[in-house]
């Protein structure tokens, strides 16, 4: 069978086990795109290199789950939020702890290192963001005017601003000298989960979770570009090195875009799920994502990807557009003035003076009781050999991690059907289906850096067992050693999953006495396939009857009562589908419809599924951060004189609605005793929900 020369543009690099319990948090050394940290339920960070299958260094100290991590720009230090509140910043070189940080009183959710070194932004759940002096063990200075847990916080390259996005549907842009915000932006429509300047110019970008990615100009405040095409939730973007493009990254896929004006130069099907970071390293995409206790990588090749050209009905010219230049050739928009010096010592220590006077200061000298944290924590090295490679180059010129690296070989391209796994032997060759540009099943690859599926060494945390050291596909012959693994969390459903439920491999194959496998028949094998294959049948036109119901009132412009008629059908997962939509548009909500949903939410709140609690919490939040003000204003509001119809039904309503959430408040309490990201949904929606005990 003859095979193509031709490459693919993206592929699934390796996969691995990085933890014994759930990965909570994951992101790239953005410096080199070779390093990666991972956060879990565990409490620990555990440090890796891109494609090899060993942990290199195993993080510890912390006592709740890691729920954000972040690298400084030289990927020398690495610094964690938990799930308590606490930060712990560790150097990767001395493999020691530097610092232990207290301060935010509920999980924390975003990170980024002052990129002139010594300071770092912290952001929460509780809507607070913190500036902290790592080297003086304090606070310098708090920002509180968001109402939502903030997502994601970015220093301008210059180190002097600050940006921050929120679930607030907000982007705020802060000036560190000062200490107040400069702007805010307000375009975007449901939460906003990232946010990154660009690389040399004044534009900040910002992807949400109502699938847009908007561009703003920062020297005149206002929004200069925004995508409507993306499918899902955007998670993660990134300028190109040389600031002529972005790249955004949704679930499965990766999109190019240009701006001034608006423009999509390509669009790459990936298949890697919900992608949580994106790196650059020899004009190659790295890209990293998780499902429970797995973590993969993914490369898509840059030289094949389109960054420049126009649109034009949808068609990519190969002619750039210019960026706007005046009239003496340069570009319009000013540049960052970066200092000369490695740190912004001045500027940074006035404003730690003033904050000394203010009353938001928390700055204050290490205490004992921090001393014997820095002292709990601890660096394991686990494997020896890449920490010397890595962190402790021979060469002083050769920086962490070496920048000499070369490029992923990307598999070859070809055309057969079947998939083969050779015999074992001294090097198995793995054969895996490509997914081409345009989403479709291609065929199989076989490639020279196989796909490699591996249960690496992880240090699991007391009274955890430890997880196995197994052999890489690569070298069958080496010993394994089993031990048992910790059980899954029952109960929950997870949305992503690496296999059907329901289906069990087992009912596929027919085993002889003798304990060996036999092959079975076509008719037999066809007969196992269909079991339930009618039943399935019968569902799914139940459902597709059902939704087109809906479509059919929604379509008169009811939606109070095409919610009313979905919840009348007695099927969470034709509300779940309408929520997915209304959520995504909150000018929709009404105080009708919240009397009608709330006790859905309670059931989605209580369901095994875990898109449908996910789906809930997002409503949830949506009517407390619109319609709490107008109830409790409405409860506490002395009574009118004379007849008030209109008035007297809104009391109603909102009586209704109050005892409603005061039922849920129960069941929020309850399911925020939980360990994970789960646990961490419920603990902001009990914050939310505090003002109801008043």
């Amino acid at each position: 069978m003859a095979l193509t020369n031709t490459t693919i543009t993206a592929w699934k690099l390796q996969e691995i086990v990085a933890h014994s319990s759930n990965v909570s948090s994951l992101v790239l050394g953005k410096s080199s795109g070779r390093l990666l940290a991972t956060g879990s339920e565990d409490c620990r960070v555990n440090i890796w290199a891109v494609n090899k299958p060993n942990c290199i260094m195993s993080l510890t100290g912390h006592t709740s789950p890691v729920e954000c991590i972040q690298f400084n720009s030289s990927e020398e230090r690495v610094v964690a939020g938990s799930q308590s509140g606490s930060l712990r910043l560790w150097d990767l070189e001395a493999a020691k702890i530097l610092r232990t940080l207290m301060g935010h009183k509920a999980s924390i959710c975003s990170l980024d290192f002052h990129p002139m070194g010594g300071y770092l932004a912290s952001g929460s759940v509780d809507s607070n963001i913190k500036l902290w002096d790592v080297r003086r063990k304090g606070c310098v200075y708090r920002y509180k005017d968001h109402t939502q847990a903030v997502r994601c916080l970015a220093f301008s390259p210059d180190g002097k601003w600050l940006a921050s996005a929120s679930d607030d549907s907000t982007v705020k842009l802060w000036d560190l000298i000062a200490g107040k915000m400069i702007t805010e932006f307000t375009s975007h429509t449901s939460a906003v989960n990232v946010v990154q300047f660009h690389p040399n110019e004044y534009l900040l970008a910002t992807g949400s979770a109502d699938r847009t990615v908007k561009l703003w100009d920062l020297e005149k405040f206002n929004m200069i570009g925004s995508s409507e095409g993306e499918t899902g939730v955007v998670r993660s973007i990134l300028f190109n090195p040389d600031g002529n493009c972005l790249y955004s990254g949704s679930e499965n896929t990766l999109r190019v875009y240009g701006w001034e004006p608006d423009r999509c130069f390509d669009v790459v099907h990936v298949g890697w799920g919900k992608v949580s970071d994106l790196a650059i390293s020899n004009n190659q995409m790295i890209a990293v994502s998780y499902s429970q206790t797995n973590v993969s990588w993914y490369v898509v090749d840059l030289n094949r990807v389109k960054k420049s050209g126009s649109v034009i009905q949808g068609l990519i010219q190969d002619k750039p557009i210019p960026a706007p230049t005046s009239a003496l050739g340069t570009t319009l928009r000013r540049n960052y003035e970066r200092p000369s010096t490695s740190c912004t010592g001045q500027e940074m220590k006035q404003s730690s003076e003033a904050d000394r006077r203010s009353p938001e200061g928390e700055r204050r000298s290490p205490s004992s009781e921090d001393e014997k944290e820095d002292k709990e924590s601890s660096a394991e090295i686990t494997n020896p050999e890449d920490f010397k490679e890595i962190f402790q180059p021979r060469s002083v010129i050769s920086r962490t991690p070496p920048k000499s690296t070369k490029p992923f070989p990307a598999p070859l391209e070809h055309s057969f059907s079947e998939s083969v796994l050779e015999k074992p032997g001294p090097a198995v060759k793995i054969v895996t289906p490509v997914i081409d540009r345009a989403g479709q099943l291609k065929g199989p690859i076989i490639s020279s850096t196989p796909v490699q599926r591996v249960e690496p060494t992880v240090i699991a945390a007391a009274p955890r067992p430890v997880a196995v050291v197994t052999t890489s596909v690569t070298s069958p012959s080496r010993p394994v050693v089993t031990t048992t693994k910790p059980k899954p969390s029952t109960g929950i459903v997870l949305s992503t999953r690496n296999e059907p439920i329901g289906l069990n491999v087992g009912d596929f194959l027919s085993h002889a006495r003798n304990a060996k496998a036999s092959v079975m028949g076509d008719e037999e094998a066809l007969a196992q396939i269909k079991k339930g294959h009618d039943t399935m049948c019968v569902m799914l036109t139940s459902r597709y009857k059902n939704l087109d119901t809906v479509r059919s009132v929604w379509a008169s412009g009811d939606v109070k009562t095409s919610l009313d008629s979905a919840v009348s059908m007695n099927d969470l997962s034709i509300v779940v589908d309408i929520l997915n939509i209304i959520n995504l548009k909150p000018s929709l909500w009404k105080l009708d419809l919240c009397t009608s949903i709330l006790p859905q939410i309670e059931e989605l709140l209580l369901s095994k599924y875990e898109s449908y609690v996910q789906t809930g919490c997002m409503s949830l939040k949506l009517i407390l951060k619109r319609f709490w003000p107008l109830i409790s204003d409405t409860l506490t509001a002395p009574p009118s004189v004379g007849v008030d119809i209109t008035r007297e039904e809104r009391h109603r309503k909102c009586k209704a609605c109050y005892k409603l959430l005061k039922n849920l408040s129960n069941v929020v309490k309850s399911r925020a005793e939980q360990v994970g990201r789960h646990g961490s949904t419920f603990k902001e929606l009990q914050l939310l929900m505090a003002p109801l005990d008043y």
